[in-house]
């Protein structure tokens, strides 16, 4: 029997593949406002302002996912198309594991599991904004989602090693 943890990230594995057909606009909408609203202090205290004039695209490679986004007076910004200098890419579950900070940063781009392409100088200024977000600014539910769905795929990862 599945513990409830590996049951959420074996339903989020079938699930996840069904935001590549919604909308855009559906999804712009939906991440706008919820990344401004998770990260309003952190866009006030000008955690952001790398971005500021300059846009990024996170891919999520293995969903055929995609997003443009940048910041403009404390708020962010995504849009499906835009002139990018750096692009992050990678597997969701690599992302996860950054979110939920079960893996370092540094080693998932060290591994090549995410990928920076474009200005590199952006980028790492990206992957340390990422890195130096404090969990603590997010609602504590979806903290405690990010960081269980997290552990279990960061376990099954290190199972999956020890059998290889």
């Amino acid at each position: 029997m599945l513990k409830p943890r590996a049951h959420l990230v074996k339903l989020g594995g079938r699930l996840l593949p069904l935001a590549a057909k919604t909308p855009f606009l559906l999804q712009r909408l939906a991440l706008e406002r919820s990344l401004n609203q998770v990260f309003a202090e952190a866009l006030a205290d000008g955690a952001f302002d790398a971005l500021d004039g300059h846009w990024m695209k996170l891919e999520v490679a293995d969903l055929g996912l995609a997003w443009c986004l940048t910041c403009e007076r404390e708020t962010l910004r995504i849009a499906a198309q835009a002139p990018v200098e750096v692009t992050i890419r990678g597997n969701w579950r690599e992302f996860l594991l950054l979110a939920s900070r079960q893996e370092d940063p540094d080693t998932l781009f060290f591994r090549r599991r995410l990928v920076i392409e474009g200005d590199t100088e952006l980028g790492l200024a990206i992957k340390n904004l990422i890195d130096s977000l404090d969990p603590d600014t997010l609602p504590a539910w979806l903290w405690k989602i990010l960081q269980g769905a997290g552990e279990e795929v960061a376990l099954a990862g290190r199972a999956q090693a020890a059998g290889a």
